[in-house]
């Protein structure tokens, strides 16, 4: 079959800086607003998608957050579909990110609640952690969410095979199975979403025993007397107050002048206060320049601060700096699909430039995001069985699972104030909700930043008690374009942890009523 030309697509590729929902999102509305006109429009008829020259309608590479949803929502709409994975299903998320450190943190947390029991009255002896019963609550989780998924894949008609795929043609996907036997797999849409592995750092000694990705975070057998966490992202500060709570000595080494660096400045701030005061040490502005061994696994970590240099002795190294698109051994040359120094360039569709071939998730080198990637999904399959839908990175949601947690939507109040917004802020902390008041957990605090003039509400930033949970509302409330008056109006019910909302909203009009 002759090769179809690639198309004139106009590609949304990321820029240069790293990716994120905070500071990106605005840029990409942008990208997509520019392309809305110039963007060919596709157009499958419905009687193509069961053509007998295929032998199924789409073929998924990877089954991770991206990978599986898209695979379902495809078999959803009637298609045939195949998802090629080579390890588990879920991908990283699942196995090793999002779920197995969201059952560390659970049981830290629930390990410090149990030790300081007593202002509720609760008198406790000795407290002591077991991190292998930990890590086997951990490992059941995964396991069943695991298969979970196989079970949907079941129930929708989505053949699973494990093995590895990759392109070997524009309609045809080549498998390599697990037991070394191949099969070839013509197909009239190809969904690429293997995801990301963790970045390695080229600096010198950091590599060998001791030296750990977050994949080995969640792999642990024993927790090390004493860890170094380079990067004061997501991952880093999660994994710190993970060791942090089970008994390790930790200090965080972070090269930009504030942790979660994409975050707004008071909310990281604030998280920093409070991991301070659990233990946890954070040297910013500061870069690791090596890594030193010695014979009985102990590490000097040397780090050049703002006072100068300064060695760290540690048992564990953990590098925790991002993640990397995986591309190699994908065939992407094969058809030429075009990629950026990122990832794989896609359009608001998820098309790749090559027709009927599509990318998702962290290997398009956007945001880096399980719900993201899931959505993402949603739009590639629903794109390649003959609907029309497009992404909207408008209300992208950002969540760090630490004790307290942070969670955002929408801009900070300074990347609001560098896009030419006229904004008005509001505050309020938790200590100041009866709720919170209630279950000993008064730390943290809710920022809103609003459009002056019309009070359109731009972004909605907490740290605090279940923050995660809560930003559901301003989520719903920026991709409604909802302003501070409508937020102002709506009743939200007492006592919960909710009304710190209301009150931030009051805040940006000086009209909060416990404040």
């Amino acid at each position: 079959m002759p090769q179809p030309e690639a198309r004139d697509a106009v590609i949304m590729e990321p820029p240069v800086k790293t990716t994120s929902p905070l500071v990106e999102v605005e840029q990409l509305l942008e990208r997509a607003a520019q392309m809305e006109q110039s963007l060919p429009q596709q157009e499958v008829q419905p009687q193509m998608l069961r053509s007998e020259q295929f032998d199924v309608d789409v073929t998924v590479i990877g089954a991770g957050p991206g990978g599986y949803v898209g695979a379902i929502r495809a078999a959803q709409l009637g298609g045939r579909v195949v998802c090629v994975e080579k390890e588990y299903l879920g991908g990283c998320c699942l196995n090793w990110g999002c779920i197995p450190t969201k059952a560390m943190i659970a049981g830290v947390e629930r390990y410090q609640q149990v030790k300081h029991a007593e202002m509720f009255g609760i008198r406790v002896g000795e407290v002591s952690i077991d991190f292998g019963g930990l890590m086997a609550h951990k490992d059941k989780v995964v396991s069943t969410l695991r298969n979970g998924i196989a079970s949907l894949f079941k129930k929708n008609g989505v053949r699973h095979i494990v093995g590895t795929g990759r392109i070997a043609g524009h309609h045809t996907v080549e498998v390599v199975k697990s037991d070394g036997s191949t099969e070839t797999i013509r197909t009239r849409a190809i969904v690429i979403a293997t995801g990301s592995a963790p970045v390695r750092l080229p600096i010198t000694g950091l590599e060998g025993d001791g030296i750990w990705t977050s994949d080995d975070a969640v792999s642990a057998k024993e927790v090390p007397p004493r860890m170094v966490i380079i990067g004061a992202g997501a991952i880093g500060c999660e994994f710190g107050y993970i060791y942090n709570g089970l008994g390790s000595k930790v200090t965080v080494v972070e090269i930009m002048p504030q942790i979660l660096p994409h975050e707004d400045a008071d909310i990281a701030a604030e998280l920093q206060r409070s991991l301070t005061r659990q233990g946890i040490r954070f040297l910013l502005n500061s870069r690791v320049t090596e890594v030193k061994h010695s014979k009985n696994g102990v590490k000097q970590v040397v780090v050049q601060t703002e006072k100068g240099e300064e060695v760290i002795e540690c048992e564990v190294v953990l590098v925790a700096v991002g993640r990397r698109a995986v591309l190699d051994g994908l065939g992407l040359e094969t058809v030429n699909i075009k990629t950026h120094e990122k990832g794989i360039a896609v359009n608001d569709k998820m098309e790749t430039n090559v027709p009927d071939i599509y990318a998702i998730g962290d290997v398009t080198g956007r945001i880096q995001l399980a719900h993201v990637a899931s959505m993402e999904g949603i739009v590639a399959a629903s794109n390649a069985m003959g609907q029309e839908r497009r992404m909207n990175y408008r209300a992208v949601p950002s969540c760090v699972y630490t004790v307290p947690e942070v969670a955002s939507v929408g801009l900070t109040e300074q990347r609001a104030r560098e896009q030419g917004y006229d904004v008005r802020v509001g505050k309020y902390a938790f200590r100041g909700l009866g709720k919170a008041m209630a279950m000993g957990e008064r730390e943290g605090l809710v920022k809103v930043v609003a459009e002056a003039r019309y009070g359109e509400i731009l972004g909605i930033h907490i740290v605090g008690p279940h923050a995660t949970d809560l930003i559901g509302e301003p989520v719903t409330a920026i991709q409604l374009e909802s302003t501070i008056e409508e937020m102002t109006h709506t009743i939200h019910a007492h006592p919960t942890l909710t009304e710190a909302l209301l009150e931030a909203y009051e805040d940006t009009e000086r009209m909060a009523i416990h404040k």
